[in-house]
């Protein structure tokens, strides 16, 4: 027997906490341990799901987003002192475009620098990928408040694109295999890119359709709030002038007064709006002692990653917080979704 899964939200905690970790981290050996611990427990801990198929799409994507950010120094960053690799001609810009040059010498610590911030982006990614991968979106949308069901259920529908594209892929390959088709060049992915995109509208709409049959996001006729549109607007405009007084450097006080009052107009808001949508629960899923523990593992593991790159901090901390990261991958519960 398949043993019992891990709660979603406690995938979701862990990597949301580990990829603030890698957006607060500049040492790129720590970003790299970082990345290392991620992809260490998503190998272990995922399942044969679509979604979990879908994980190595984000490595290639984060790998992307590293290249793109060194040629975009290439082509218009700021030139660093040291030791020049290129010695690239400077093409001037237009007038409009002041103080803009394109191309120029690539030095080593410009490119390292860019480099740098490029994993870190990537690694931020990878991390909601590793989400993504571990947490069933489905059960994930389950778990949501009812006033978060409507904006749920788009949610689940676009981040099931990729797995979707992922497992049409994956078939349209295998049945060319079998006809003979050549799976190689230009021509073999213009031919299978129609059969990919049609299966994958295909998984969409049928998804769409049952979570429609299903009464997913269903108001309830006749219980509009019209309270929730007021506590709503009262909410933004307390976050906007709260977050604007915050950053004028006005009296911090007042700003987290008015940041507080923005947030329980949320709350409430949320309740009311939960109330006229109907929904039932099949097997709940129960947060227990792994859901903590795993949600723990990435909190603390995050915090130590962060205090490693302060100047104080040592790449021994780092790599306890990185180890401490990686726990969830020797977890008794192997199945994720």
């Amino acid at each position: 027997m398949r043993p019992p899964a891990l709660h979603p939200l406690a995938w979701w905690a862990w990597a949301l906490a580990l990829a603030v970790a890698a957006t607060r981290v500049s040492d790129v050996r720590v970003v790299a341990l970082l990345l290392a611990a991620v992809v260490a427990v998503v190998i272990l801990r995922r399942d044969d799901s679509p979604w979990a198929r879908s994980f190595p799409a984000y490595l290639v994507l984060g790998g992307c987003i590293v290249v793109a950010r060194i040629a975009f120094h290439v082509v218009v960053g700021i030139k660093s002192p040291g030791t020049v690799l290129l010695d690239l001609p400077r093409v001037r810009t237009p007038d409009w475009a002041v103080g803009i040059e394109l191309f120029g010498p690539v030095t080593t610590t410009g490119l390292a620098t860019a480099a740098a911030a490029g994993l870190r982006l990537a690694v931020l990614v990878v991390c909601f990928g590793a989400a993504n991968a571990l947490a069933n979106p489905k059960r994930a949308l389950r778990v949501l408040p009812a006033s978060l069901h409507h904006m749920g259920s788009a949610v689940v529908i676009a981040i099931s694109v990729t797995p979707q594209l992922v497992a049409a892929a994956v078939g349209v390959r295998r049945a060319q295999r079998l006809r003979g088709t050549p799976q190689r060049g230009a021509r073999a992915v213009l031919a299978s890119a129609v059969p990919v995109l049609t299966d994958a509208l295909d998984r969409s709409l049928a998804l769409a359709a049952s979570m429609d049959s299903r009464g997913y996001a269903r108001t309830l006729p006749g219980r509009s709030d019209r309270r929730v549109g007021a506590l709503l607007l009262l909410a933004l405009l307390s976050a906007a002038f709260g977050t604007y007084a915050l950053l004028a450097g006005s009296s911090v006080p007042q700003s987290a007064g008015m940041l507080t009052a923005g947030a329980a107009a949320a709350v409430a808001a949320s309740v009311l709006a939960g109330r006229q949508v109907q929904r039932t629960r099949y097997r709940p899923d129960v947060w227990g002692r792994p859901e903590t523990l795993v949600a723990l593992a990435g909190t603390v593991g995050a915090g130590l990653l962060i205090a490693s790159s302060a100047p104080a901090g040592k790449l021994l901390l780092a790599a306890a917080g990185a180890a401490l990261a990686a726990a969830p991958a020797l977890g008794t519960r192997r199945f994720a979704s």
